[in-house]
């Protein structure tokens, strides 16, 4: 909409008339439209980001409102609000989560799972286009250097710390990796990912021509022959991790990449986060139990057990789905079709059924990964290494929305709670004054 008809001018009009017919803003409201404290818009004053205008015969200013709405979308204030609940709230073009369904660019995640391997879902993450088809290939330099530095760690090193090695190694073989250009970014994401997989040791010779990120995934966690459904879960599943909204691991790559860190120190964020047993490493409790239930023909004395234990029944409940987890159907409807995956989905099924009785918790992804590794013979790890491999592409569509922002805006306030100052120095330990180990302690 414009103003033209009611002042005379053409589309064009002079500077002096679209001045005049611009909104001005108070103070107040310029502070409300920015999200920020009224003294904050005369520091933005003072360091030139923004013009004002006194009110003549007034003590105040009045700023251009077109220059407001700019400014917020420099700097993210009106991207970052504070919400009811007092979470941080961002707006992201990636993921969406309602109660019962969860879309990549507004897609269904179902549809996309259904008819889309894990690269074309990536690539639809990253740029909103589909490239049915497209393979990821690691660069020869990154993948030598991710496998000799993998190859270096001890016998027992879980599959996440050689993923972390990994991108370690792979961003110090890359020189290009701090070029932060959306094309940059992907050409990073696209070496980084096979990568990553490339750098794990195989289990299994690998075989087939299937050239998919899957088909190389799978002699890395399962010593048997693979067939066609159990590749097309285990895509599947790549396809449901890829993303799910502002999880803890994609909160620490986006603040990675408001610093202007490149992909592979993004993606290294999101790995350190992931590490935790409250997130990425969740599945492996879920195979335990799961893989006991087959054992002993029954879920009830094990779920018995981690009630006793204090326990919670790993596999059931998430926080943003009223019902299961839309991931988990989708999952369980091709672990349905798979003769092999018969037992691990009946204590499966068993373990809803029985908590059912005293909680109205449901299924989540990670007890359908679970009923994924206990059927196909992988380690209890392996659900933890799927779910970070498929993660890396989230975390870099979020590092690419996170670059386009005001850098360093991810800076919160601390509550200081220590003594109040001023305190005196502190006296050095006397020698020979450490406390002695109490026996038996």
């Amino acid at each position: 909409m414009t103003h033209d008809s009611a002042h005379g001018t053409g589309p064009q009009g002079t500077e002096a008339e679209r001045a005049a017919v611009a909104p001005r803003l108070t103070t107040r409201e310029a502070a409300e439209r920015l999200g920020v404290k009224p003294e904050t818009v005369y520091a933005y004053v003072s360091r030139g980001q923004l013009a004002s205008t006194r009110v003549p015969g007034g003590r105040g200013s009045t700023f251009d409102a077109a220059e407001i709405d700019a400014l917020a979308r420099r700097t993210g204030r009106r991207e970052t609000p504070s919400s009811a609940s007092g979470d941080l709230v961002f707006r992201t073009g990636i993921t969406l989560i309602t109660p019962d369904r969860c879309y990549f660019r507004g897609v269904d995640v179902a549809g996309l799972a259904r008819r889309h391997g894990y690269e074309e879902v990536a690539e639809w993450i990253w740029t909103g286009e589909l490239r049915p088809g497209i393979r990821f290939v690691a660069a020869p330099d990154s993948l030598a250097a991710a496998r000799r530095t993998a190859a270096t760690l001890p016998p027992h090193s879980s599959s996440a710390d050689r993923l972390r090695a990994a991108v370690a190694a792979a961003a110090a073989a890359d020189p290009l990796r701090f070029d932060l250009s959306p094309e940059g970014v992907l050409n990073s994401a696209r070496n980084l990912i096979p990568t990553l997989v490339g750098a794990l040791p195989n289990v299994a010779e690998p075989g087939g021509a299937d050239s998919s990120l899957a088909a190389e995934l799978w002699p890395k966690l399962s010593a048997r022959p693979v067939d066609a459904a159990a590749l097309a879960a285990l895509d599947t599943a790549l396809v449901l991790l890829a993303d799910h909204d502002l999880a803890a691991s994609t909160l620490a790559a986006r603040v990675a990449a408001s610093t202007h860190a490149h992909p592979y120190a993004v993606v290294s964020a999101g790995l350190g986060v992931l590490d935790g047993p409250l997130h990425g490493a969740a599945s492996g409790p879920a195979h335990r139990m799961l893989a006991e239930a087959v054992e002993r023909g029954s879920a009830a004395p094990v779920v018995a057990d981690h009630l006793r234990a204090g326990r919670p029944v790993p596999g059931l409940g998430h926080r943003l789905y009223t019902g299961e987890d839309p991931r988990a159907g989708v999952l369980f409807a091709l672990l349905d079709e798979m003769p092999q995956a018969a037992p691990a989905m009946a204590a499966a099924r068993d373990v809803v059924a029985t908590t059912a009785r005293h909680s109205g918790l449901h299924a989540n992804v990670d007890l359908a990964l679970a009923v994924l590794s206990v059927a196909c013979g992988m380690p209890a790890e392996a659900g933890e290494t799927v779910f970070a491999v498929a993660r890396t592409a989230g975390w870099i569509a979020h590092a690419m929305e996170e670059y386009a922002e005001q850098p360093l805006r991810l800076r919160p306030s601390g509550q200081y709670s220590g003594p109040r100052p001023p305190q005196p120095l502190p006296a050095p330990k006397a020698p020979g004054l450490e406390a002695e180990p109490i026996a038996g302690s």
